[in-house]
C-alpha cells in the first residue's frame, strides 16, 4: 500500500489537535460524485498507536478496498461510504473521546471496531446502542449488548477445536496459560480450562502480564520450563506476543513445548521470526495461505488498490474488510440504521468475509477455522473445522 494510493498523508494520518484521528479517506477514492449530504458514514476505530498497532495498516486498507467495491455497487441504500478513520490502540478513554466527537461533529451512521477488548467496553458504553456498532476481531466471545455485532473468532471456534486436536494427535496433557492482563485472555482462559479438562488435559500454570509492558518474558519463560508443559497457550497481543515468542525459543524449549496462540497471525509471526517460530500453532478463521477462489479474489482485488508492498494480511486487520461488508448487508436489509430493526434484520444476514460468505446468527457469525502450524516463517494449515458455532447466542 502507499500512501498516494489512499490519498491521506502521514500528518493527516497522524493527528489532529484533537488527539484523535478521525479522519475521512479520501472522497476521490470513494466516489466524487457524492454529496456530502448524501454519504453514508462510517466510523472506523484501528489501533494507530501502542502494541497492536502493527494491525492498523492492513485494517486501513481492507477496508478502504470493501468500501471502495461497495461503492462501485451503490454504496449502502443508494448512498456512497465515507470513512471516518479513528486511532483506537491508546487508553479507551482516548478512544471513547474520539467516538463522541464522530457522532457529534460527523454524524456517523455506523462504527466498525478492530481493537482490543477494553477498548470495546468503552465504546459500548459510549455509543449507548445509537448506532450500529460491528466488532470485527478476536475476542472472547459473549458480547450482547444492545445494537452490537461480533464477527471475531470466539473460544469455542478457536480453542476448543485446536485443544481437541493437539490432545489427539499430538497427545497433549498439560497446558500452561499466559496472556495480557485484561477482559479477553482472562475470558478466553476461562473457557479453555473447560475444553482442556474436557480432553482430560490439566492446566499447570497461568499467568498475566500487564498489556505492553517492556518485558522480555524471562521470568515466565524460567516458570514454563520448571514445570515442562506439553503445550503453552498464549493470548498475548502483537509486541508482547512477538517478545515471549522470541523468548521461549532462545531458551530452547521451541524443541520440546508446543505453543498454541490465540492472537497469532502473518503480522505478528513476522516479528516473530522463522527462527523462533519451530512448534507454534494458531487456529484462526483467515490465513492469508487459505487456496479457495474467494480469497484468490481477494488478494488479487487487494494488490490491484495497494500494490505489490501492500500491509501484510492477517485476520486482524482483513476483518475489517468483513466489516463494511456486513455494514452494508445490515442496513440495506433493515432499510436504515434503527436499531432493532438491525437486530432484527442480522438474524441469518450472510455477508462476504475475505475467504468467503459468512452467515450471523445471534448477532455472532459462524464460520469455519483453520489450524495451522509455522514453517520457515509462513503458515501451514494442518486442520480444518468447518462451520464452527460461535457458542454465544444474542437475542435479536
Amino acid at each position: 500500500m502507499t500512501e498516494g494510493k489512499l490519498a491521506i498523508t502521514r500528518r493527516t494520518l497522524l493527528g489532529t489537535a484533537m488527539g484523535g484521528a478521525a479522519l475521512s479517506l479520501a472522497p476521490g477514492l470513494i466516489g466524487r460524485a457524492a454529496a456530502a449530504a448524501g454519504e453514508f458514514k462510517i466510523g472506523l476505530f484501528i489501533p494507530l498507536s501502542g502494541p497492536a498497532s502493527l494491525f492498523g495498516p492492513t485494517g486501513r486498507a481492507c477496508a478502504t478496498l470493501a468500501a471502495d467495491e461497495a461503492n462501485k455497487k451503490g454504496g449502502i441504500l443508494g448512498r456512497q461510504i465515507k470513512l471516518f478513520i479513528a486511532d483506537a490502540g491508546g487508553p479507551p478513554a482516548d478512544t471513547a473521546k474520539s467516538a463522541v466527537r464522530l457522532m457529534l461533529q460527523d454524524g456517523i451512521d455506523l462504527a466498525i471496531g478492530s481493537h482490543d477488548s477494553a477498548t470495546m467496553e468503552a465504546l459500548v458504553s459510549t455509543f449507548k446502542g445509537k448506532i450500529p456498532y460491528v466488532y470485527t476481531p478476536v475476542y472472547q466471545g459473549g458480547e450482547c449488548d444492545f445494537n452490537v455485532y461480533c464477527l471475531g473468532e470466539t473460544p469455542a471456534q478457536q480453542v476448543e477445536p485446536s485443544v481437541t486436536w493437539l490432545a489427539r494427535n499430538k497427545h497433549a496433557k498439560t497446558f500452561y496459560l499466559i496472556g495480557d492482563d485484561y477482559v479477553s485472555p482472562r475470558k478466553t482462559n476461562e473457557a479453555a480450562k473447560k475444553y482442556i479438562a474436557a480432553v482430560g488435559g490439566k492446566v499447570v500454570g497461568e499467568e498475566y502480564v500487564p498489556f505492553g509492558a517492556p518485558n522480555k518474558f524471562e521470568q515466565s519463560v524460567t516458570r514454563i520450563k520448571g514445570v515442562n508443559p506439553d503445550v503453552v497457550l498464549i493470548t498475548l497481543v502483537g509486541a508482547d506476543n512477538v517478545n515471549f515468542n522470541r523468548t521461549f525459543a532462545g531458551f530452547g524449549l521451541d524443541k520440546s513445548i508446543a505453543r498454541l496462540s490465540m492472537l497469532l497471525e502473518e503480522n505478528t509471526l513476522k516479528g516473530i521470526g522463522a527462527e523462533s517460530s519451530n512448534n507454534l500453532y494458531s487456529c484462526m478463521a483467515y490465513f492469508a495461505a487459505i487456496d479457495n477462489p474467494a480469497n484468490n479474489a481477494f488478494k488479487a482485488a487487494y494488490t490491484a488498490m495497494f500494490g505489490a508492498n501492500a500491509p501484510q494480511l492477517g485476520t486482524i486487520g482483513v476483518d475489517s474488510y468483513a466489516g463494511v461488508n456486513f455494514a452494508k448487508a445490515l442496513v440495506e436489509k433493515a432499510h436504515g440504521t434503527n436499531a432493532r430493526k438491525c437486530m432484527a434484520a442480522s438474524e441469518g444476514v450472510r455477508f462476504e468475509a475475505a475467504a468467503g460468505p459468512v452467515t450471523m446468527h445471534g448477532r455472532q457469525v459462524d464460520k469455519n477455522m483453520y489450524l495451522a502450524n509455522c514453517n520457515g516463517g509462513q503458515f501451514n494449515i494442518v486442520a480444518t473445522f468447518k462451520n464452527m458455532k460461535s457458542g454465544t447466542t444474542c437475542k435479536v
